[in-house]
């Protein structure tokens, strides 16, 4: 299952558009954050993290399954505390109920009540719960004079003993009440104190919710003392759990928890505190409905008093809330491959190969941005020879890591293609097709900038995406220690831009010696897989006009270089028409002339996508008869063949192969698409016979434009996806 683990960062400013209200000051640790999502990978789901602030619908929409497409819902491991404002608790669940993402956690309403310490309590009391009496007050002029001192007071709508503080006498009071309210800028509460003991219950479920163990706060001795802020932050009191209480108080303490919660709307998991008085009546203090997953917090403490691990526990609060939403049958929907998957990787206690995979390559998604900018920054335009040269040798210097040998294919008009090898065999598990140039020119340059979780610069699609791809992908399998197990090839060529003109022979005979090759091509939108591309043909047209073969009998078409282009544009879409497939796209016209008359040179560029080999000549004989010059007209045609490209066709072991990559996307939760090419590919130049697929690259858009992009957080599933193959590889997809 995909699941998002949003949280806050304390003080976001550009996070919002304003600061507006009351700030938050309660944040998770970022180590506890990332504990979540670790515990919540090694329970075999695609985790990502992300903040919760403004752009918080934008980046769940990238990464949240299409469930009206057919896909598995994903959900919202909730521990954003909110950035500011009133009932902070309830605007990140306000926007997921609003969007139909389900979550882990109470609704908007759950979080609304609890974390209003006075609306609580009017509920306690009208549902004959027991609570200290209390007063609301928002001046210290305000204070009573018959006030059953000691009290305890804190702000109206804060957690975390913000602003706590025991106080015996009047004036002490009004100080206080004044402080807060100028902190605050909200109502104090003002509780009678309860001198005993407290204890704290964690609830976890809903219609038959689990009470964990009782824990009681360890106040040495003392009925007078309390939790203050510090002590929960920086030095906890000691917790005793299970708290010694006999049958008969623990079951009350239980009764009272889950009525407690139910009374006041909470969902899936929440944490309550009572305090207990030398008559052992027990009153209720307030209710989490955020209880801390920090590693010293009571609920964790209970938790794993009642045999549960840090993640196990994690994982049961994201089932139980599954649940909730969607009942028992999703729990159980593991496919049986994922599970085939994890116990033949499970050795010695450890994860299956797939989760350590994905923690690390998602804890190392800025190393991946990092590499992608330094590409970027590098001029592989395909006829810059010495920039291609320059990133091929840093690449190489980061795939030799790896214990890769390199062998360089020097090209006279060309930069160098590189060969690397992890073995001495002449067999490779797996070929790897990547390619160094672009066809991008140094004028058109879009530097490297990441905007909205879309990554811009030039190369990211066609290249240097798939290369970020690949050695994330090779780090992954050496920091797990899999990368020695699979006889890995790695071709990265340097004329992709020119239909691999001087590689093929290169790729074909390496292919051979391959059990199977994948590209790095970027995917589409929908993770595309490529099983099949069609070919390519280009053409330039020159077209002159002489002045001294005017003949008035002739036609404007006949005579006018403009309007004979422009007919022949219409009767070459006419060509892509007529057979299913081919399509014609015009791509270059440019005129000369002079200022005062018409044009009289006028060149035309376009090329022809066509899906099968045999229409290859038919459809040359067609271009050359329609831009045929007659002798007779004051027009002449020169015709420039431009470099070609011969379809990929999809073979039965192509389609095997395809099935045996959806089935590992399937398991890490990847998208995939059996898809047909029209871009072109060089693994066009791979034999028929060797399975290959293209589209292992990143999610890609505007693919060809000045504008390209990747998807930022796909650097991160693909990588997964690409690392998952090379290992398997290894097995032929064996598990």
């Amino acid at each position: 299952m995909r699941v998002a683990v949003i949280y806050n960062k304390s003080q976001d400013v550009e996070g919002v558009i304003n600061v507006f209200g009351m700030q938050n000051r309660e944040v998770y640790n970022p180590q506890t954050v990332e504990r979540v999502a670790a515990a919540l990978e090694k329970g075999g789901h695609n985790v990502r993290i992300i903040e919760g602030n403004i752009n918080v619908i934008e980046k769940l929409t990238a990464f949240m399954p299409r469930v009206v497409q057919g896909e598995k819902p994903g959900m919202v491991f909730n521990m954003a505390y909110g950035l500011q404002g009133v009932s902070r608790y309830t605007h990140i669940p306000s926007l997921l109920e609003m969007s139909g993402i389900p979550y882990v956690g109470s609704s908007p309403a759950g979080h609304g009540v609890a974390l209003d310490k006075v609306t609580t309590k009017m509920m306690l009391e009208s549902s004959g719960l027991p609570t200290a009496p209390f007063w609301v007050l928002m001046s210290p002029d305000l204070v009573p004079d018959d006030l059953p001192y000691p009290v305890i007071i804190k702000p109206k709508m804060e957690a975390v003993s913000m602003g706590i503080e025991v106080i015996d006498n009047k004036k002490a009071l009004q100080v206080a009440i004044s402080n807060l309210v100028k902190e605050f800028n909200q109502p104090v509460l003002v509780e009678k104190f309860i001198p005993g003991r407290e204890f704290a219950v964690g609830v976890l479920g809903n219609q038959a919710p689990e009470t964990l163990p009782i824990v009681e706060i360890d106040l040495e001795g003392d009925p007078n003392a309390i939790q203050s802020l510090d002590d929960k932050l920086k030095t906890p009191k000691a917790k005793i759990c299970p708290a010694l209480v006999d049958d008969k108080l623990a079951e009350e303490l239980r009764r009272l928890a889950k009525e407690t919660a139910h009374v006041l709307g909470i969902y899936d998991f929440c944490r309550i505190d009572f305090r207990m008085d030398e008559n052992n009546n027990l009153f209720v203090l307030e209710l989490n409905s955020m209880a801390s997953l920090g590693f010293t917090g009571s609920y964790v403490t209970a938790a794993k008093a009642a045999g549960y691990t840090y993640d196990s526990l994690v994982n049961r609060m994201l089932d139980v809330a599954v649940e909730r939403y969607f009942g028992n049958q999703q729990i159980d929907q593991v496919s049986t491959d994922e599970k085939l998957l994890t116990q033949s990787s499970t050795k010695n206690n450890k994860p299956p190969v797939n989760v350590r995979l994905r923690s690390y390559l998602r804890g190392n998604l800025g190393t991946m941005e990092e590499d992608l900018a330094k590409m970027v920054g590098i001029n592989s335009y395909i006829h810059n020879i010495e920039g291609i040269n320059s990133f091929g040798r840093l690449i190489a210097n980061q795939i030799q890591n790896f214990k890769f040998q390199r062998q360089v294919y020097p090209r006279a008009e060309f930069a160098n293609n590189l060969y690397f090898s992890n073995h001495a065999s002449d067999h490779n598990d797996i070929l790897i097709l990547g390619n160094l140039d672009n066809a991008i020119p140094f004028s058109d340059f879009v530097p490297f900038r990441e905007e909205r979780g879309r990554i811009y610069g030039s190369g990211v699609s066609r290249g240097k995406g798939g290369l970020v791809t690949l050695l994330s992908a090779l780090r992954a399998l050496h920091y797990t220690r899999n990368l020695k197990k699979v006889k890995c090839g790695i071709l990265l060529i340097s004329d992709e831009s020119l239909s691999g003109r001087s590689s093929k022979q290169l790729i074909e005979e390496l292919s051979r010696k391959s059990s199977y090759v994948i590209g790095l091509g970027g995917a589409g939108l929908a993770g595309e897989i490529i099983t099949s591309c069609s070919g390519i043909l280009r053409y330039s047209i020159e077209i002159n006009r002489s002045s001294d073969k005017i003949n008035t009998k002739l036609t404007d078409k006949q005579t006018d270089p403009l309007l004979y282009v422009s007919d022949k544009i219409s009767k070459l879409q006419k060509i892509g028409i007529k057979e299913t497939g081919i399509s014609v796209i015009i791509t270059n016209i440019k005129t000369k002339g002079g200022e005062d008359t018409a044009p009289d040179h006028v060149s035309l560029s376009f090329r022809i996508h066509y899906p099968q080999p045999q229409q290859k000549d038919n459809l040359e004989k067609e271009v050359y008869q329609l831009f045929k010059s007659d002798p007779k007209w004051p027009i002449h045609v020169h015709i420039t063949r431009g470099h070609q490209r011969r379809p990929l066709l999809e073979s039965e072991d192509d389609l095997s192969f395809y099935k045996k990559i959806e089935q590992l996307a399937k398991i890490v939760e990847v998208r995939t698409k059996k898809s047909h090419g029209d871009i072109g590919t060089s693994l066009s130049h791979v034999p028929d016979e060797i399975p290959s697929l293209d589209g292992f690259g990143p999610v890609t858009g505007n693919i060809g434009r000045k504008d390209e992009y990747v998807v930022r957080d796909s650097l991160i599933d693909r990588a997964v996806l690409l690392a998952l193959t090379i290992h398997r590889a290894a097995t032929n997809f064996k598990s």
